[in-house]
């Protein structure tokens, strides 16, 4: 890497870092609140399960066109893109709550998942212009600058209805009029921050880009033909169906046994900070150690996260509040090291195609998990959704085993 890249590396990484401390505010804020406000709404705990999956179907349908933007245009419009549809959603998720109307919320709230997409999309721009051998690090400090907002946003879902009603809108409306001013900064903070676009960059160093845009069969031809793309990807899918189906059930779990907003956002934050504050240590892990070694580390995690949350009662506070931690530490061990994993094992000429699959891929597993969850939530109890995900978890960690077995150790000089 040349001087004039590290300097720009590191200059994008910081606007990186300001867009998703943003963004963390606003996804973290909306999704604490949005299962409980749509089940108030419709009556319907399966309504509020699909509140959260309508977050993830957008972010899934977002992620499609953010990696077809990067892919043509570079990261810069992609990720503004996605941050801008979301202030809109968040608009719309005002107007929704404040007439009363939960098919309104659930729309607004597809366009909402478009910061999930942009913020996702983030990663892997931070690892455009990364040296080889820093590229988990380089992914893992734009996933830890998410810790900062996404804590704090649960946190503010409590003071922001005194606002909401300061200002003469329905209270509940509140997290949504947050959300809504924290994307819109997150958009034009990534338009007016990310020159030269790293991408773009990037690729004027490449010979491997020289030529038309690949298409989408040869992005898939690639990700197919290979043994650590495929369980890169899949890392990243499990644990996302995972942490969606357990986390978005669990606010109204814990409202059954009395627990109030302001305990909920705690239990919340603090899963939020197991998602994003240990990510530097999983990417530092990732580059020593070998990325199949922390997704060992993640399936563990998420096997423990399962058994605790079927254990724990609607009133056992911190039994969830634990089995929730290691929910998010499972879930950003699998996020880093098999980002990581995903783009080094794919030729770069194709290497946005395949992570901007992977990115659909992990929102439409999101959306089943979210939507089952919810089925089966209303149906039976959150403690059978404790003990699938435990054994959801199982063959994860056998394949993630088996691919320490076959990869030697790298040195550690």
């Amino acid at each position: 890497m040349t001087t004039t890249q590290s300097a720009v590396q590191r200059r994008i990484l910081a606007v990186l870092a300001a867009s998703q401390v943003l963004g963390g505010v606003g996804v973290a804020g909306a999704i604490a609140v949005s299962s409980l406000v749509a089940t108030r709404l419709s009556g319907s705990e399966a309504v509020g399960g699909l509140a959260q999956t309508s977050v993830v179907l957008g972010a899934a349908v977002a992620s499609f066109t953010v990696s077809r933007v990067a892919t043509r245009a570079g990261r810069r419009p992609a990720l503004s893109l996605g941050y801008g549809t979301a202030a809109l959603g968040g608009a719309g998720a005002v107007a929704a709550v404040s007439v009363g109307s939960a098919p309104a919320l659930l729309a607004a709230l597809v366009l909402v998942g478009s910061a999930t997409a942009a913020g996702l999309a983030a990663r892997f721009a931070a690892t455009d212009l990364a040296a080889p051998d820093r590229r988990a690090r380089a992914l893992a400090t734009v996933v830890w600058a998410t810790t900062v907002g996404a804590v704090a946003g649960p946190n503010l879902a409590g003071p922001v209805q005194g606002v909401a009603a300061a200002l003469r809108i329905e209270p509940a409306a509140g997290p949504f009029l947050l959300c809504t001013g924290a994307f819109t900064l997150a958009a034009l903070g990534t338009w007016a921050g990310l020159r030269p676009d790293p991408l773009l960059l990037a690729r004027d160093g490449a010979a491997a880009q020289a030529g038309p845009p690949p298409s989408a069969a040869e992005a898939r031809a690639a990700l197919f033909a290979s043994r650590g793309a495929l369980l890169g990807i899949g890392a990243i899918v499990v644990g996302h169906l995972l942490m969606v189906g357990l986390m978005s059930m669990t606010p109204v779990h814990m409202d059954h046994g009395g627990a109030t907003l302001t305990v909920i956002g705690l239990v919340i934050s603090l899963h939020v900070a197991g998602m994003y504050a240990l990510s530097p240590l999983f990417g530092w892990l990732a580059d020593r150690a070998g990325r199949p070694r922390v997704l060992v580390l993640a399936a563990a995690f998420l096997l423990g996260a399962g058994v605790l949350c079927a254990l724990a009662g609607a009133t056992d506070t911190a039994l969830l509040a634990v089995g929730l931690v290691l929910l998010g530490l499972g879930w950003s061990g699998g996020l880093v090291a098999g980002s990581a994993l995903l783009s080094e094992s794919v030729p770069a000429r194709v290497r946005t195609g395949v992570q901007g699959m992977a990115d659909v891929a992990m929102n439409v597993s999101g959306a089943v998990g979210g939507i089952t969850a919810g089925l089966v939530f209303a149906g039976t109890s959150y403690r059978v959704l404790g003990v699938a995900a435990a054994v959801i978890a199982v063959p994860y960690l056998l394949a993630a085993g088996s691919a320490v077995v076959r990869r030697p150790r790298p040195a550690l000089s």
